[in-house]
């Protein structure tokens, strides 16, 4: 498939089948569960709204989609939160364009908050392996279309769990804190929540005066074929420099049969006049990825060969929560070179469901 189109396959599984009034029920009843709770606080309905192409060989490729967000509080310790995918694809055929649509919910979660240092999550959620698919799938917050080619080591193919997790922060000082999160999911066939059966977690450190975080993830795959388990182990790096508008990002992950690393960098200047300059608007991104092979056996989603790429960016940061993404991409691998031209525009809406109570 083109490289577009690689970014949602790759994070959940798509559903020619599935019905839109699913998921429209689903957010139905969250919504009359809070309003008719006791809760004060009002739910919020967030979420991203793009336009994508993409361009690979001479062929381009159109995706619109949406991506809405839904925070419903019940009372001062229990969130309800999900988030859904629309997506319509165009495609060359050869004799025109063909089409394709998928819904699927990406996950939905409880959130029980029992302390400042323990939170219980239940249902549907994202698995914390590392951290680009908790942090950056979204399309209002990443800064390419594409995801990383190591995305889907630890990540069990569809990205999400179907079980509880526990997290939080275990220590917390002035000068750094310590966080963290293990899970365990059960198998799951059911088409808006699939997940395979696995458990992990991730550990991390944040240092408050530069800036800097570091961690560690373990995950292992009960549910594969075969005698053998299988184990993935992931590390990141993230610094945002304070006074700055420089951001590096970065991960490793090793499986079975491959692993490889990624990182990204992006920056602001506010040289000429600050961040809402005209020239502060723009911001320059790269990426550099490879992937190497322990063996040919299974993919895990990662190529079959060797891999090298590298992606350059340029967005802009209109007002309004607007994003202008361009990107170009050259990838190297013994299966054959390609260049990847990618252009998009998201829109990030947030509004409350309905009028809060004053108080």
């Amino acid at each position: 498939m083109v490289a577009h189109m690689r970014r949602l396959t790759s994070r959940f599984s798509l559903f020619r089948a599935a019905r839109p009034v699913r998921l429209a029920a689903v957010v139905l009843a969250i919504s009359c569960a809070v309003q008719y709770g006791s809760a004060q606080d009002t739910p919020l309905l967030s979420g991203g709204v793009g336009f994508f192409t993409s361009t690979n060989g001479g062929n381009t490729n159109y995706q619109p989609l949406i991506e809405p967000l839904i925070a419903a509080p019940i009372g001062k310790h229990l969130l309800i939160e999900s988030r859904a995918t629309l997506a319509e694809t165009y495609f060359p055929n050869g004799n025109g364009y063909d089409h394709a649509h998928f819904v699927a919910l990406t996950y939905l979660q409880g959130d029980l908050f029992l302390g400042p240092h323990l939170t219980v999550v239940g249902g549907s959620f994202l698995l914390p392996f590392n951290t680009y698919n908790e942090r950056l799938t979204p399309i209002w917050i990443s800064n390419f279309q594409d995801y990383p080619l190591i995305y889907s080591l630890g990540n069990m193919s569809t990205g999400v769990g179907v079980g509880g997790m526990l997290r939080g922060s275990a220590v917390s000082t002035p000068g750094y804190s310590i966080d963290y999160a293990g899970w365990f999911s059960a198998r799951s066939a059911n088409e808006q929540f699939p997940s395979q059966r696995s458990a992990g977690g991730r550990a991390s450190v944040y240092f408050h005066r530069s800036r800097v975080e570091a961690g560690l993830s373990y995950d292992r795959r009960f549910q594969i074929t075969g005698e053998n388990y299988e184990n993935f182990y992931g590390a990141h790096l993230w610094w945002e420099p304070a006074n700055t508008a420089f951001r590096l990002r970065s991960e490793f992950a090793r499986g079975h049969h491959a692993q490889g690393y990624w990182f990204e960098a992006d920056y602001r200047t506010q040289a000429f006049g600050g961040l809402n300059s005209w020239v502060g608007r723009f911001e320059p991104v790269f990426r550099m990825q490879q992937t190497f092979r322990r063996d040919t056996i299974e993919s895990d989603g990662v190529p079959l060969v060797n891999t090298q790429r590298a992606d350059f960016g340029l967005n802009y940061n209109l007002p309004h929560n607007t994003r202008i993404l361009t990107s170009y991409a050259r990838q190297f691998s013994s299966a054959g070179n390609m260049n990847v031209w990618e252009t998009g525009i998201v829109y990030r809406f947030l509004f409350p469901t309905w009028k809060g109570k004053s108080k």
